[in-house]
């Protein structure tokens, strides 16, 4: 029991660390506010309400007030009755009033509120005008911030108390002792006693635990209620406080020599330390002292101040040298070499296949024998791609990859969904479904399972090169309630890794869900798939009342039982994975809410009852406690399969032993599940953040039979596992998130029949957004014109810029990219190439950007301000996944890409064209010996006599110059002098410096201050507009050559 003290006491002990204010003239009441309780609010008859730093001990806000305030209560709201009857309810943040609720009495003699319930009694005034205590106790609801019916009691309520437990119960108090238990939601039913007082009661206190009551009388009496074998009561009181008034100064300390530091006392703090913060918190601060060079500690020589050396001068002069980077503990994958550096050493070490074998020998040996080892696995570990000048095409990905399974890239907002994508594209239902709907004519911009068909093509178009996803990442993060849930790393919510890919998986679940029934609402397929078919049925406790309603989701949380058993000696037995997903389906809880019957909040108890068990099923590990953690870290906890029974609404779950006994007898229905993969979060190091892989059997959706085929998806580190790695979870460093079994039944069925189901009308009709139509274009026509396979078509992209690269220089001036140049589709066109209108385009589509544009690379690009806004462009605007899909159709129906540069445009666009549908100018005019691939511009000059890109850039030039280049091409190619034509264009653009004449000399003039050229020009003024006969370089059948517009591609080599 807590010993009742004097409120003036109190107030006394508060004055007394508290400097006096002159705001402090009759303060009355206070109550605690924030999350620890460390400030009060105090509040009196006076014209100022102060809040204080109870630890601090001073004044930390002073708020303005209109009422005089005599008691407060701390529920939902600060509930503060006033001289005047009435009660406040004050914000608890900025003490503003909320609501003024009106009570009818003269003047305020107790209340109290808990559990959103406020109950006050009073005095009334009598016919006399004396005042008297009320019959009535006010009833208030704060939630609703409503009256209720007040409760009756003759006597005159003049003490109140909530019992701490029971949330509707409370005892009123008369001044003569008798008291009242209550219900406040069936007033009716009441519970009387009376205490044995001999004066008048003046004060009522219940016990924290509800099991003991306390009275005090006039006399000074506490009068002591409760049962005497439950409770026992200290028979003597405690010391008085310590009030503290004359504070003793602290001991002087004399610290000398002999003096030991431990006497030295140090402050006790309420809040938390910053040495005890979590390590996420941590960060690193400081270098280490750099390590002293061994070549010069060998010529050091020893003199009475130390060591002297000579000073090696291998830093510049004031430059201090980052030694973080040296005492790293490994927790990522060192980088390969680059592939331009890989290239140059190939002629003097050994050939470049063979140096990627070395390594990649070295990865598969750094494997950890034992997973259960509490050292991270090197292939576990975080990977990162590094940059270098040429961009990200220069990194080495196959270092990570010697798979047939493609991965994805990580420099991207969002990717760490990256292992739950690539989760689903294995499961060969999901699959099918998100290609199936892809193939259809939606072209909702935030279609997420159109993007994820898209995604899921091109990873198996891929076969091993990186992937990135993009354009699914992009469309994720543009749903407007996406943002709210606080799995977007921009959002920056603070939750766990593992949280968010549980959350980011049930969204999307959800609104695939809704983008299939957008195309194809009758259908159910959907549904079937993936969502469990349950009713949920809730019961009132109190008057039997149920109702039903539907219950079913398309992903389940694990739920884990504690174990609440009281023998601890003998240790108690993990049940099955097959048990707690059972319990987990066929949840039981017990909620308080309202009942329409009762017509007022009872105890409900929900249950489920399933109906139909989806074919693929999706499970949240839901890991929230060390118990949960130690079911997964056991041994072959996780099974390869379950069999699942539904009978009568009852949910029955198998696996092992007992799955092959009711299999073999076969007196039920036995759906058996495949295990597909997990999503795991792999924590590095202690001071490193953690990241998601996935660990997948690819045999479930290979086309053809076999044993389990485990693989890590680590980004874009691909790796075959053994399933003992695979399925063991130890608590250090790997726990699983997401779990995917698909019914065995649908094992291999992996259906293709989408590429004969193409929705190819958009192909045929022009598409804007401003209703403007291309220009320079007309669509193919049905009839004649439907592309097919080996249909030639020219394409040429335009780009801007979204977001600048990011660089960090280091101590030495080098520099290193830390993110690379972002860039997104701004235009495409495509042209016929092919049949009596070879060359005219019939798709020209400028795509209207959404992001904030950097820079529009107007000379590179062609694009100016404006263009890509729909309500001034002079273009005609489509959205990115109207360009998108019209060439994802034409790569399905087999077209042939013709064009010069494509793989980085292909990369920007993030779409993948299998190299036997490309035909790129820079391979056929290359020689790999030479290590330079020849611009646009330049084999237009000398091929075709055509001056291009001499102003800004148009993509329709240049589609059609690559289609010239590629007839010129198979002119040579029909002669029989296509290699020495290759050589001699070579040997020419050596000559020239790769270069046109006329940009030849041109930057030659620059370099040379505008002096003039150190080129050999030839004569008659040529400066580009026309072409010298080198060695019959024209070729038979070569046209005349004519000026047309445009300047070199912007960072592009072969542009």
């Amino acid at each position: 029991m807590a010993p009742f003290v004097c409120v003036p006491c109190v107030w006394c002990l508060a004055k007394a660390y508290i400097t006096r204010d002159e705001a402090m003239r009759d303060l009355r009441c206070m109550s605690f506010v924030g999350k620890d309780n460390s400030h009060v609010v105090v509040a009196g008859c006076q014209s100022t309400m102060l809040k204080v730093d109870a630890e601090k001990g001073r004044v930390i806000e002073a708020v303005p007030t209109q009422h005089e305030y005599m008691m407060m209560k701390q529920s939902k709201y600060i509930c503060a009755a006033t001289t005047d009857g009435s009660v406040n309810l004050l914000d608890a943040d900025t003490l503003r009033i909320v609501k003024t609720l009106s009570t009818n009495n003269v003047g305020i003699c107790d209340m109290d509120a808990r559990n959103n319930y406020l109950v006050t009694c009073g005095w009334v005034n009598r016919p006399q005008g004396t005042p008297m205590l009320a019959g009535l106790a006010n009833v208030y609801d704060l939630r609703a911030m409503v009256q209720l019916p007040p409760i009756p009691f003759h006597a005159g309520a003049a003490h109140v108390q909530m019992h701490p437990k029971m949330s509707t119960t409370c005892i009123l108090a008369s001044q003569g002792g008798q008291l009242q238990v209550v219900d406040l939601m069936n007033s009716n039913t009441v519970n009387l006693r009376q205490a044995n007082i001999s004066t008048y009661m003046s004060g009522l206190i219940l016990a924290p635990s509800g099991e003991a009551l306390a009275i005090a009388d006039a006399d000074g009496f506490v009068h002591l209620w409760g049962s005497p074998s439950k409770l026992q009561f200290a028979e003597f009181s405690n010391s008085g406080p310590d009030w503290g008034d004359n504070p003793e100064p602290p001991p002087v300390l004399d610290v000398g020599q002999d003096h030991p530091l431990n006497t030295v006392g140090i402050p006790y703090y309420r809040e938390q330390l910053l040495s005890g913060w979590s390590n996420s918190l941590v960060y690193e601060v400081g270098d280490p002292p750099v390590k002293i060079d061994p070549a010069l500690l060998k010529l050091a020589q020893q003199n009475e101040l130390g060591f002297f050396a000579p000073n090696l001068r291998k830093t510049r002069r004031n430059q201090a040298e980052k030694t973080r980077s040296s005492e790293t503990n490994g927790s990522t994958i060192s980088a390969p070499k680059f592939l331009s550096e890989k290239a140059r050493e190939a002629e003097q070490e050994q050939s470049l296949d063979q140096k990627v074998d070395e390594l990649q020998d070295a990865l598969a040996h750094s494997l950890l024998e034992n997973a259960t080892k509490s050292d991270v696995p090197i292939i576990y570990r975080n990977v990162e791609i590094k940059y270098s000048r040429f961009g990200v095409d220069d990194f080495d990905f196959e270092f990570y990859n010697r798979t047939q399974h493609s991965g994805l890239e990580t420099h991207i907002t969002n990717s760490y969904t990256n292992p739950l994508l690539q989760l689903l594209k294995f499961t060969p239902l999901f699959r099918n479904l998100a290609l199936h709907h892809t193939a259809t004519s939606c072209l909702y911009d935030t279609c997420l399972l159109c993007e994820l068909g898209f995604l899921f093509d091109t990873l198996e178009k891929a076969e091993g090169q990186n992937c990135q996803a993009t354009n699914f990442l992009k469309a994720f993060s543009s749903i407007s309630h996406a943002n709210r849930m606080g799995f977007l790393e921009e959002t920056g919510s603070g939750s766990s890794l593992a949280d968010m890919i549980q959350s980011a998986c049930r969204f999307l679940l959800t609104q695939t869900a809704e983008d299939y029934k957008r195309i194809t609402p009758s259908q159910n397929l959907f549904q079937q798939t993936l969502a469990v078919d349950a009713l949920t049925t809730i019961r009132c406790v109190h008057c039997r009342h149920e109702t039903t309603r539907p219950g079913g989701g398309y992903i389940t949380d694990l739920t884990y039982q504690a174990n609440n058993s009281p023998n601890h000696r003998h240790r108690p037995s993990i049940p099955t994975f097959s048990q707690v997903l059972k319990a987990s389906v066929e949840l039981q809880t017990q909620t308080r809410g309202w009942c329409v019957q009762c017509k007022r909040y009872q105890q409900l108890a929900t249950r489920k009852e399933v109906g139909k068990m989806p074919d693929v099923l999706m499970i949240n590990a839901a890991l929230k406690s060390a118990e949960a953690r130690q079911y997964w870290a056991t041994q072959g906890w996780l099974p390869d399969s379950i069999g699942i029974i539904v009978d009568n609404g009852k949910f029955f779950c198998f696996e092992g032993e007992d799955l092959r006994l009711h299999l073999e007898k076969g007196l039920h229905v036995v759906k058996v599940y495949d295990l597909v993969g997990i999503v795991v979060d792999v924590t590095s190091g202690e001071h490193q953040k953690s990241h998601l892989v996935s660990l997948v059997n690819t045999n479930i959706s290979a086309n053809e039979t076999g044993p389990p085929n485990w693989h890590l998806f680590n980004d874009f580190l691909v790796r075959r596992v053994s399933r003992e790695d695979a399925l063991t979870f130890p608590t250090t460093w790997k726990l699983p998130s997401v779990i995917t079994f698909q019914s065995t039944a649908a094992k291999h069925a992996v259906d293709d029949s989408w590429k004969e189901k193409l929705d190819t009308t958009i192909l045929y009709h022009y598409w804007s957004i401003n209703n403007r139509p291309p220009e320079d274009c007309r669509v193919l026509e049905l009839e004649s014109e439907a592309p097919a396979a080996g249909t030639y078509v020219a394409i040429d992209t335009e780009f801007v810029k979204l977001q600048q690269e990011e660089i960090e220089i280091k101590a030495d001036g080098d520099r290193e990219v830390v993110r690379p140049i972002r860039l997104g589709l701004a235009r495409v066109s495509v042209l016929r190439g092919s049949g009596e209108e070879e060359g005219l385009p019939f798709i020209n589509d400028y795509i209207t950007v959404r992001e904030d544009i950097v820079d529009y690379l107007t000379k590179y690009s062609g694009l100016e301000k404006g263009d890509l806004d729909p309500q001034h462009s002079p273009h005609n605007l489509v959205p990115l996944k109207v360009a998108y899909k019209k060439l994802w159709l034409l790569s399905n129906l087999g077209c042939i890409f013709i064009g010069h540069g494509l793989p980085k445009d292909f990369r920007t666009i993030n779409i993948h064209i299998p190299k036997s549908q490309v035909l790129d100018t820079v391979e056929l005019f290359y020689i790999k010996a030479r290590q330079r691939k020849l611009s646009l511009r330049f084999l237009a000059w000398y091929l075709l006599k055509e001056d291009v890109q001499l102003g800004n850039h148009d993509s329709i030039e240049d589609a059609r110059t690559a289609l010239k280049l590629l007839r010129k091409f198979e002119e040579y190619r029909d002669a029989g002098i296509i290699d020495t034509m290759v050589e001699e264009v070579y040997r020419e653009g050596k000559k020239w410096g790769y270069k046109p004449p006329g940009e030849a000399q041109a930057l030659a003039r620059s370099e040379n201050g505008g002096e003039g050229s150190t080129l050999r020009v030839p004569p008659s003024g040529l400066e580009g507009r026309e072409t010298p006969e080198f060695l019959g370089a024209s070729g038979p059948g070569t046209p005349g050559r004519r000026t047309a517009g445009r300047s070199e591609y912007f960072e592009s080599p072969v542009r």
